[in-house]
């Protein structure tokens, strides 16, 4: 438990900063002394106001919320298939949050509800999931994942209208984040401490079922809610900010090697990473200005799973290349 004091000092050293930077740079041109007043209840000026409390610090706050759920699932799901590379997205969630996207748009055009389409696609998916796929969720989840994005792939054929909405959830984006984004998220934090409460069953189950059975394990029930709480996770997580790629690879892989592989402390170092992976990612993605071919005006801004992308494939990588090794 110790070794995991220097990490978590770091993690909310690093946190604080994530946020303060966040506040202070931004497109819009608030001076730094303006922030502060604000911070600090002294801002006279609504527009600053508006600005930093709801478009600025609601984006920090989902970027974390939605890192650390991320982050968290992926613990959970390499515990249940007791295999490293799988992530959240090995459930299917994702593709299952687009495609509810995609045919409530196409049925009910104009509608406010993407967020909660989104939610209950992903934990419908997690349902199809579980009926199908007891044997193997890896293999089970992959196939989900790839039929459902057929069918959302066949959909926008027939009506190419939610393009640029769905790509939002398939690449994964925070940009215009709201007060009312932060409200529907924050709720599912408590997911985070209820996955830490399991870590001494998952623990056991690392050693293998029938050692786990033999210590007096219920497998069953135990992979039943593991998997429930993993595909909640990540449903909220997409719902929030879309299906990021490999912060929930990342950050288990990272917290490994700085606080072990007990669940005790695997699962809390394994959400700040998350918090900071994707928020500090999100940093970069709204910095960077393109130039694209063929575009009169640069592009300012990336969607942050752009970024994340860029970061996790060369974590991938070294991971393939253990898993050969050994």
């Amino acid at each position: 438990m110790r070794r995991a004091v220097v990490p978590a000092l770091a993690a909310v050293v690093a946190g604080v900063g994530l946020v303060l930077a966040h506040l202070f740079v931004g497109r819009s041109d608030v001076p730094g002394a303006a922030v502060v007043r604000v911070l600090t209840g002294r801002e006279t000026d609504p527009v600053f106001e508006i600005i930093v409390l709801r478009y600025r610090l609601p984006r920090v706050l989902v970027g974390l919320a939605a890192g650390a759920l991320l982050a968290v699932a992926g613990v959970l799901v390499q515990a249940v298939v007791r295999n490293p590379l799988a992530e959240p997205s090995t459930t299917g969630v994702g593709a299952g949050a687009a495609l509810a996207v995609v045919a409530s748009t196409v049925l009910w055009p104009g509608h406010q509800l993407v967020n909660l389409a989104a939610l209950v696609g992903a934990l419908a998916t997690g349902g199809v999931l579980w009926a199908v796929g007891r044997r193997s969720f890896a293999l089970a989840g992959v196939l989900l994942g790839a039929v459902l994005a057929a069918v959302t792939s066949l959909l926008l054929v027939v009506d190419s209208a939610p393009m640029a909405t769905v790509l939002r959830w398939l690449v994964g984006s925070l940009n215009a984040r709201t007060p009312h984004d932060w409200a529907l998220l924050w709720p599912w934090l408590v997911l985070v401490p209820l996955a830490w409460l399991l870590a001494p069953r998952l623990n056991v189950w690392a050693l293998g079922e029938p050692a786990a059975i033999g210590l007096g394990v219920r497998a069953g029930a135990l992979v039943a809610v593991v998997l429930l709480l993993a595909v909640a996770a990540a449903a909220a997580a997409i719902a929030a900010a879309g299906a990021v790629a490999f912060v929930g690879l990342v950050a288990p892989h990272v917290a490994r090697l700085l606080a072990g592989a007990d669940h005790r402390v695997l699962v809390p170092v394994a959400a700040a990473l998350g918090a900071l992976l994707l928020s500090g990612a999100d940093l970069i993605a709204f910095s960077v200005t393109v130039r694209l071919p063929g575009v009169a005006d640069d592009v300012a801004g990336v969607p942050v799973g752009a970024v994340t992308a860029l970061l996790g494939a060369p974590v991938l990588v070294s991971l393939v290349r253990r898993e050969n090794r050994a």
